[in-house]
């Protein structure tokens, strides 16, 4: 139960489970708090997941809710003890506690799906792109590029991940004609995008300038999905001031989903793409700097 998935998930999972337990014992918040002498902010915050539990306290809440099966409780506890580990916290000195989260969960996704209309995702970039983008956009200081351009690949991990997420970018030409690092670096990181769409690494395709306008143009957003039904998908967004926000609400990732296959249908993927590129890598040629 617990096995290789990732800390968010285990925590998200373990939350779902301490409230369909608490429910079925017929129990509120407030009753169970009172019950183990505890305040209902603590039974709050367990459930919603921004705290984590001990396995002394699971244990303790389980035998409230009358959890009595052994085999059960111990999947639980251990599941408790994965979902306390440090996944990608080395790094929470460069990156933001969101975007943190959101790695935790991308790393267990079953499909990835990617709406970007300025940058190519980094998932799919190269060095050279990766650190002109953070030293020019980000304007990171140059002792943070090393350890942010480390997250990147050690993101990239997920094309060799067997079983592979299920990986599909909609890209806005606008990112694909950008010099970014330079004609040089650009071709290079072009060349990269063309091989991964040829081997079927992942789907990747743009919507051409001649398309007008479209919902891409709004902003960028990724979204999550996982293979267990009970796990809701996951929206993340990136607004122009570079704040983050996350959510797992349903009723709240469900357009941005919808949007997302609309993008998907009007895009140009496939031999098209690949022929695109190639033109674009040929358009650059003798521009370098």
């Amino acid at each position: 139960m617990a096995g290789a998935v990732e800390p968010a998930i285990q925590r998200r999972r373990l939350r779902t489970e301490l409230r369909r337990a608490r429910q079925s014992a017929g129990l509120t918040q407030r009753d169970a708090a009172q019950s183990l002498d505890w305040s209902p902010s603590k039974v709050i915050r367990i459930e919603s997941g921004a705290v984590g539990i001990t396995p002394v306290d699971l244990r303790a809440l389980l035998a409230l809710y009358g959890v009595a099966d052994q085999e059960r409780t111990e999947q639980l506890v251990e599941m408790a003890r994965s979902s306390r580990k440090p996944g990608w916290s080395s790094y929470r000195s460069v990156l933001s506690r969101e975007f943190l989260l959101y790695l935790d969960y991308e790393s267990s996704a079953a499909a990835i799906r990617q709406a970007e209309p300025l940058l190519v995702p980094g998932l799919l970039q190269i060095e050279e792109y990766a650190r002109a983008i953070l030293l020019q956009t980000y304007q990171t200081e140059p002792s943070g590029v090393d350890q942010r351009w480390e997250v990147r690949e050690e993101r990239q991990a997920l094309f060799e991940r067997d079983p592979k997420p299920e990986m599909t970018f909609v890209l806005d030409e606008a990112a694909l004609r950008r010099w970014v690092g330079g004609a040089g670096v650009m071709r290079r990181q072009l060349a990269h995008l063309r091989s991964l769409a040829e081997s079927g690494a992942a789907d990747i395709r743009y919507l051409p300038f001649r398309i007008g306008a479209h919902q891409c143009m709004r902003g960028p957003f990724t979204v999550l999905e996982f293979q267990d039904a009970d796990d809701d998908d996951v929206l993340y967004l990136e607004n122009a001031r570079g704040d983050v926000f996350q959510r797992d609400d349903p009723e709240f990732t469900a357009p941005y989903k919808e949007t997302f296959i609309e993008l998907q249908d009007i895009a140009v993927g496939g031999a098209e793409f690949i022929g695109a590129i190639d033109q674009m890598i040929s358009e650059m040629s003798g521009g370098d700097r």
